[in-house]
């Protein structure tokens, strides 16, 4: 197989991973604007809560892929079949003890359902609504581990084609099922033989990338490396931990604090919010493996440099991302969804932050991540969950849904905003994290002026909901743009992103010109 470089593999993964996702949210959306039409709010309230649920039971996985990946990097650098071969077999062992374990903990579950529930709602064959969501989770994880290797090996742009393609597939049957039949479960089925169907072909291109993969393999890990990856493993435990409680727990919270209706409306939010942060994520995400490989054979003054490219391309996308949805979100979702599931706009505002904020953390996540630094904040993971789950459990007895959110985002400025980039600063760049905080302070008032600015214009004019909606979206398009480009356009930040695109245009059109 012909090897590409890493700029090479970065643009591809990150182009593909942004046609492909952009295809699977437009049918996503379409299908949740189809399931809100046709189903009760009672079956979008339950659709939030345990995919939630199921999202927490996945707390048993370790982060144990992480740390798998990470170990890979080098005897792929370094093609070494062996290794790869043995590291492959701990992964698969491991996942299938994954599926018992959520497969068990989810049946457990079962008898405490309603307590989850604050007004439960009319629904019919609940319990098995659960098994149907509970056997969707349970299969994924059989399988699916060998994209992994693919992933690895800087083709993350194959495993996106097929998980994006199989969802676009799974979309239409739904849609097809609801129109034609209203019925849930049949909706849920669709779900779980997709899943399984993706699996098995996503397993055979592993098989025809990588045949070793099949041959059997004998050889153990010496001692010394087989203890590294567990203490990678139990530090990522630590941290799945922690992501587990501050992004899955928002609708439990909800749903037993303020009701089952609210937390469906919130997942129409969560729908169209985590669907952009999807996209960026993964436009971002495909030069993690590519990071990875840089962080094994540069020094640290060449993977510094490409970490403040990344920042700062991570902190204009995501604060222009933020500053859209803040001012398209409550429109959009009253033309799509109707008006009976509007928040106010003081909880769409710290929704945004929230979205902004853990935007920037993304370069610093990647490198972290790709660089094997688990161990050193394994604490911090503990301590966002503890101060998340007891400040948003305070709050939302006083202010309702806005204290769930505001308490996430006051766990994660508490935790992760500082520990994160200390860690990579002292541990891989072996310099002072003041020059990041200086930075990012810079990054935050000019974001903050240009959010104020845009907010300003928006509220000019209103009009009908399509006309409001269009006037804002060319507005955000504009201002937000126009303003941090007048700031940065002389910055040493911009112009090493400017010359980097111009690079990566310039190899692109070489390409195909042949």
């Amino acid at each position: 197989m012909k090897q590409k470089s890493r700029t090479e593999y970065s643009v591809m993964n990150t182009s593909v991973a942004f046609v492909a996702q952009i295809s699977a949210i437009l049918m996503g959306f379409f299908t949740r604007v189809v399931f809100t039409r046709i189903l009760s709010e009672g079956y979008v309230g339950i659709n939030g809560l345990f995919t939630d649920i199921l999202n927490i039971l996945s707390l048993s996985e370790l982060g144990v892929g992480t740390a798998i990946t990470y170990a890979l990097y080098r005897p792929i650098a370094e093609n070494d079949i062996s290794r790869q071969q043995i590291l492959m077999r701990m992964f698969r062992t491991f996942y299938r003890m994954t599926a018992g374990f959520v497969l068990v903990a989810g049946m457990c579950l079962i008898p405490f359902l309603d307590i989850l529930m604050k007004d439960r709602p009319d629904v019919d064959h609940l319990v098995l609504i659960y098994l149907l969501y509970l056997l969707n989770s349970v299969v994924s994880y059989l399988l699916i581990y060998k994209k992994t290797l693919i992933d690895a090996h800087q083709m993350n742009y194959i495993t996106v084609l097929y998980h994006n393609g199989f969802l676009v597939l799974q979309d239409i049957c739904q849609i097809i099922i609801l129109i034609t039949t209203r019925n849930f479960v049949l909706f849920l089925i669709v779900a779980v033989v997709c899943t399984i169907t993706g699996n098995v072909f996503m397993s055979r291109k592993a098989d025809a990338l990588f045949p070793y993969l099949k041959e059997p393999c004998h050889e153990k890990l010496p001692q010394e490396e087989r203890q590294d990856i567990l203490k990678n493993v139990r530090a990522m435990l630590m941290h799945k931990l922690g992501n587990v409680v501050v992004n899955n727990t928002d609708n439990l919270l909800i749903s037993s604090f303020v009701g089952v209706i609210t937390a469906g409306i919130y997942s129409n939010y969560y729908l169209v919010i985590g669907s952009i942060r999807q996209v960026l994520d993964q436009a971002l995400q495909g030069v993690a493996a590519s990071v990875g490989n840089l962080g094994a054979t540069e020094d640290s003054k060449k993977v510094s440099r490409i970490f403040d490219q990344l920042f700062f391309i991570g902190y204009w996308i995501y604060g222009f991302a933020g500053i859209c949805l803040f001012e398209l979100l409550n429109p959009f979702v009253e033309l799509a969804f109707g008006k009976q599931y509007l928040f106010q706009r003081e909880v769409v505002l710290v929704l945004c932050i929230n979205f902004f904020v853990n935007g920037t953390r993304k370069a610093v996540l990647i490198f972290k991540e790709s660089m094997g630094l688990f161990w050193y904040d394994r604490y911090k993971a503990i301590a966002e969950a503890v101060l998340n789950l007891g400040i948003s459990i305070l709050l939302v007895t006083y202010f309702g849904v806005v204290g769930v959110f505001a308490g996430t985002f006051c766990s994660t400025v508490l935790t992760s905003v500082w520990v994160e980039p200390y860690i990579i600063y002292r541990y891989r760049f072996q310099k002072p994290v003041r020059e990041y905080f200086g930075r990012y302070s810079l990054y935050l008032i000019v974001m903050a002026l240009a959010w104020v600015v845009t907010e300003f214009c928006c509220q000019m004019f209103n009009g009908s909901a399509v006309f409001n909606l269009f006037y804002r979206l060319l507005v955000c398009l504009i201002i937000p743009n126009g303003l941090l480009y007048l700031f940065y356009r002389k910055t040493k930040e911009y112009q090493e992103v400017l010359l980097l695109a111009k690079s990566v245009i310039r190899k692109l059109s070489v390409k195909m010109r042949k």
